[in-house]
């Protein structure tokens, strides 16, 4: 069956092997998920080829393709809640890595994500690591890593900012550069220039692909780093949140480090977590042995282990971003109730396609209102509370099948 996709008309005509052309359908309507025809063709490239590919073609508009119409209905208002003085709609965002330039937040937007993370970027531009440096984990729904940030630079970045519509939120994630003397100065610079083009600031030290760039969660490293940071940010003239990303490898007492340190100088939130230089036990891809950061469905344990005993450190004063394995809403919940205010993927949506951020927000209405939550907000960290109501998971997983299918 062969699918052309419509133009100025915004139909899709369906021509079945025999000859006959089937029926138009208009591109408003629920199309079929034109992603996973085309997947087989792009796991034939190499897998960054076929990042850049799918970038090019959300460029070019043709995004609006591989969603249907569910995708741009307004979001269940269980899932809306204000933080930081920003309104998410939905809780579900994208994480930085996919588009690293500032090339397409909109068009992710659109494919009915609450908020957008672009970067990670260096004041200067940046190679990375020599290829390949990303490597599919097929069997185990995971990919490892280690790009090395490459990204055109913050002189790119803040280019296309300045001319983005502020019609949602986007967040900037900063790094240093790797032949960098002075990672404060590149930090400080990242702040300075993008903190009032940008919803929400994140100071990534936590990428295992940069060298010695994980020594500056240490105490004295971060404490050190934070302050010209928050100096940089209320010099700016706006008080943009910043937020700093932690690895999932940090040991208990590192954990109770950056808990302190973040909570004395005044940062705004955490995301919790980076990619993880352990390999789980299980994996069976020939590529786990590949160096570099692990991400999708293996992280998802410790990355969330990790999220509650930081939302147990941070004693509820300031929101935490979830990230790490999240492959459906069930799994989004579990951030939720374990702590997180917001959760990310990336990962999941190789692997699955941009159906997925629909069927995720459609499954995790449902747990909320199954559970008796009134919204997002209420659910954070019910998970530790032994006093919350305990949720019904067969009762959720059931809930979630009906609205997903």
């Amino acid at each position: 069956m062969i699918y052309h996709i419509c133009g100025r008309r915004r139909s899709l005509h369906v021509d079945h092997p025999s000859g006959i052309q089937g029926p138009e359908i208009g591109c408003g309507t629920n199309l079929p998920d034109i992603y996973a025809l085309l997947r087989p063709a792009l796991r034939r490239l190499p897998a960054e080829a076929a990042r850049g590919l799918t970038l090019h073609a959300l460029e070019l508009g043709f995004g609006r393709f591989l969603v249907d119409r569910r995708s741009r209905e307004p979001d269940p208002s269980i899932l809306g809640q204000r933080l930081w003085g920003l309104h998410f709609p939905n809780p579900i965002g994208l994480a930085a890595g996919y588009d690293k330039d500032g090339r397409v937040p909109e068009a992710m937007r659109r494919l009915g994500f609450g908020f957008v993370e672009i970067g990670t970027v260096t004041p200067r531009p940046q190679r990375g690591n020599p290829k390949p440096r990303v490597f599919p984990l097929e069997e185990d729904q995971a990919i490892v890593n280690r790009m090395g940030f490459n990204n055109s630079g913050l002189d790119a970045l803040v280019a296309r900012l300045s001319q983005r519509p502020r019609t949602g939120i986007v967040g900037v994630n900063l790094g240093k550069n790797r032949d960098s003397s002075d990672a404060a100065a590149d930090y400080v610079e990242g702040v300075r220039r993008a903190a009032k083009l940008a919803d929400y600031l994140v100071v990534n030290v936590s990428s295992p692909n940069t060298p010695g760039l994980r020594d500056l969660q240490r105490r004295s490293a971060l404490a050190s780093l934070l302050r010209p940071l928050v100096e940089a940010r209320d010099e700016s003239g706006g008080r943009v949140p910043l937020l700093v990303k932690i690895a999932p490898d940090l040991t208990p007492a590192e954990r109770e480090d950056v808990a302190s340190v973040v909570l004395d100088a005044r940062i705004d939130g955490l995301i919790v977590s980076n990619t993880t230089i352990d390999r789980p036990a299980g994996l069976v891809s020939a590529n786990a042995k590949e160096t570099g950061g692990l991400s999708g469905r293996p992280l998802f344990a410790a990355s969330t282990a990790l999220l509650a005993e930081m939302h147990r450190l941070i004693r509820g004063k300031m929101p935490l971003i979830g990230v790490g394995g999240v492959t459906d809403a069930a799994d989004a919940y579990e951030k939720i109730r374990a702590g997180a205010s917001l959760v990310q993927l990336y990962t999941a949506l190789v692997f699955a396609g941009p159906h997925l951020v629909t069927r995720i927000k459609t499954g995790l209405a449902s747990l909320l209102s199954a559970d008796g939550f009134a919204s997002v907000a209420d659910a954070v960290g019910t998970g530790q509370d032994r006093t919350a109501a305990k949720p019904n998971r067969s009762a959720n997983r059931a809930s979630q099948a009906n609205a997903t299918t």
